[in-house]
């Protein structure tokens, strides 16, 4: 399958000093990195529910929607 994917300038110069430290190309350095990214066939990852940040907040007096608008507001103010 071929593709076109746009990536910011420091991705790229990131990806050209991993594939020139390889020594192989850009396609197969992306290939690498689906290949680590998706799930191999038949294997099976754990559920949300074990990561350790699951029900961290549980039992704190948290407004989900005044954290959510919080968080979102942080986004705004991006250096």
């Amino acid at each position: 399958m071929r593709t076109i994917v746009d990536l910011p300038a420091e991705q790229v110069a990131a990806l050209d000093a991993y594939t020139k430290a390889e020594g192989i190309s850009r396609a197969e350095a992306v290939r690498r990195a689906v290949a680590a990214f998706v799930p191999r066939h038949g294997e099976r990852h754990g559920s949300l529910r074990d990561h350790p940040a699951f029900g961290s907040s549980k039992g704190k007096a948290v407004d989900s929607v005044e954290q959510v608008r919080k968080l979102r507001a942080e986004w705004d103010h991006r250096p």
